[in-house]
């Protein structure tokens, strides 16, 4: 019921081989060192990077794109109409009528749409690719934020609606909980089984906050994954937190803290936070 600290020592423990802090001090895993690469990468040069987003709206009984008097302003764009119809995202403009598949990138003018959210609910996004800006900045590994464990199952497996870390809003069941020690103490935090919409798939997520935020990293809090291991057992790698969407654009909402999920002590691991999101949410939202 308890996700204990892996132990520095050279043993084989459910298939993990823990190296000696000696060795596991020298450097990050290779594994960890290509994510953040890559993720950096893909913020700084994707298109439809969270960075790139100059609007995002609920379509709701439809959204005009293109005037000055436009829902949506888009310079150099004729007026077109999104609209959703039968749970797809239809465009209609002077060339005519285009649907615009849930979660893929659609081009326009100067500009890239993409419509996501739920199917009776969607949201559109539009991106306007900027050079510039900040590159995304990480803690050093820290092996000692490392836990393996088991989940505790919860007192009711209850539904709700929760803000994932693209700011959309998902279906989550209650997974059940973890404790660990950080900073001397025990700490238990809430754990849930989050589904994206249009996905069968679902990840067991935390969102947490903890003694760094607003002094280093997000305010409102970052998300980290709960990865299973094998035999019952998962492994909880703050290294690997990462910020909600809503820290590098103030466009996208931000998800309030979960309550109870608040760390004392400063989790000095995963991503940092360089400024140019929105500030932190209070509590009482979704996730609750």
């Amino acid at each position: 019921m308890t996700i204990r600290r892996t132990r520095r020592t050279a043993r084989l423990v459910a298939g993990l081989l823990l190296l000696p802090a000696a060795l596991q001090a020298q450097s990050a895993p290779t594994d960890l060192s290509e994510e953040r690469a890559s993720f950096s990468h893909w913020l700084m040069t994707n298109p439809v990077s969270p960075r790139n987003a100059i609007a995002r709206r609920e379509i709701g009984t439809g959204l005009l794109l293109g005037p000055d008097t436009a829902d949506i302003p888009l310079p150099g764009v004729a007026q077109q109409r999104v609209t959703e119809r039968d749970g797809r995202v239809v465009l209609a403009g002077p060339d005519g009528e285009r649907i615009l598949p849930r979660g893929r990138a659609v081009p326009l003018a100067a500009y890239t749409l993409v419509a996501d959210g739920a199917p009776t609910g969607a949201v559109l996004t539009v991106f306007q690719q900027r050079g510039g800006g900040k590159k995304a900045g990480f803690y050093p590994y820290d092996p000692s934020l490392v836990f393996e464990g088991t989940l505790a199952p919860p007192g009711e497996a209850t539904r709700q609606r929760v803000l994932g870390v693209d700011g959309i809003e998902s279906d989550a069941v209650e997974a059940g909980s973890v404790s660990l020690p950080v900073g001397g103490s025990k700490v238990r935090l809430r754990v849930l089984r989050v589904r994206p919409p249009g996905t069968e798939e679902s990840e067991l997520t935390i969102f947490f906050r903890d003694g760094t935020n607003s002094s280093g990293t997000y305010p409102a809090g970052r998300f980290v994954e709960l990865v299973p291991v094998g035999g019952g057992r998962y492994r909880l790698d703050f290294n690997r937190a990462r910020n909600p969407y809503c820290a590098y654009n103030s466009v996208y909402p931000c998800p309030a803290p979960w309550r109870g999920n608040t760390i004392p002590a400063p989790v000095r691991a995963g991503e940092l936070y360089l400024g140019g999101g929105l500030d932190a949410p209070t509590p009482g939202g979704a996730g609750r």
